[in-house]
């Protein structure tokens, strides 16, 4: 028998003012999957990542996780289904960094939820961070304790949009590689991502997304082919052999 979808998407069309952002949009991601959501600014990315945590109401369509659909899973239910790490950084209030890691893991006794917020900092390499104010902390080392947030739930579903925005080249890879080994262990992760180099390398599977719509859907060596490389981002690519596997490199037209 089939698995399950981890996340099913049929039909979700979504309006920000006149506006229409996210078209008829249908696709299904697995367990296990390491999906790389791409495409121009404005395509539509983040509304949808936000539409499938229920933080944007959709005009039209279904959202599903598990086999549930969002609109009957209760706030409990979705901090269990799902974990989302926004493109904002920002953290309100100045809290010791293993406190806010803590809050991803809140559905634990006290001492159980404290052992998997540390061994989550220490899997994004931050450990030494623990006890040091958010707010004291550079946007790298502050991006690295929201993605152990994340981390901590061990939620089956994460959605994080432009995880590596900002970063240098070694976190950028540190939280592809994290995100893809909790894919491998299993979980099921959708990630938008600006740099398509880097969703080539990391994601089993690209979604290219233009006005709101999906445009291709795929392997990245077929997702980003040369027609869309050419019609939606208005770049010409070669796949190269690389050490680690194929590699995307990319020129303007």
């Amino acid at each position: 028998m089939a698995s399950t979808p981890r996340l099913q998407i049929e039909g979700l069309g979504l309006s920000r003012g006149k506006r229409t952002v996210v078209r008829n949009v249908s696709l299904s991601v697995m367990p296990g999957e390491l999906v790389a959501l791409v495409g121009p600014n404005g395509a539509g990315k983040t509304s949808l990542i936000q539409a499938v945590c229920g933080l944007l109401k959709p005009d039209g369509g279904r959202v599903a996780i598990n086999g549930q659909a969002l609109v009957t899973l209760g706030p409990r239910e979705r901090a269990i289904a799902f974990a989302y790490l926004p493109q904002d950084g920002t953290v309100a209030w100045n809290l010791p960094a293993i406190e806010v890691v803590v809050l991803g893991a809140g559905f634990l006794e006290p001492d159980a939820a404290r052992e998997r917020a540390m061994a989550a900092l220490e899997e994004v390499e931050a450990g030494a961070l623990a006890d040091r104010g958010v707010a004291e902390l550079s946007g790298g080392e502050r991006a690295r304790v929201l993605l152990a947030r994340v981390l901590a739930s061990e939620a089956g579903l994460i959605l994080a949009d432009e995880p590596v925005a900002g970063l240098d080249p070694e976190g950028q890879l540190l939280v592809l590689e994290r995100l893809g080994a909790r894919a491998g262990a299993g979980q099921t992760v959708v990630a938008s991502l600006h740099d398509l180099s880097l969703a080539a390398r990391f994601a089993d599977r690209v979604i290219v997304m233009d006005q709101g719509e999906v445009h291709a859907d795929g392997p990245p060596a077929q997702a980003l082919g040369v027609a869309i490389l050419r019609d939606v981002f208005g770049l010409t690519g070669r796949w190269l052999d690389g050490e680690d596997g194929p590699v995307l490199t990319l020129k303007r037209l």
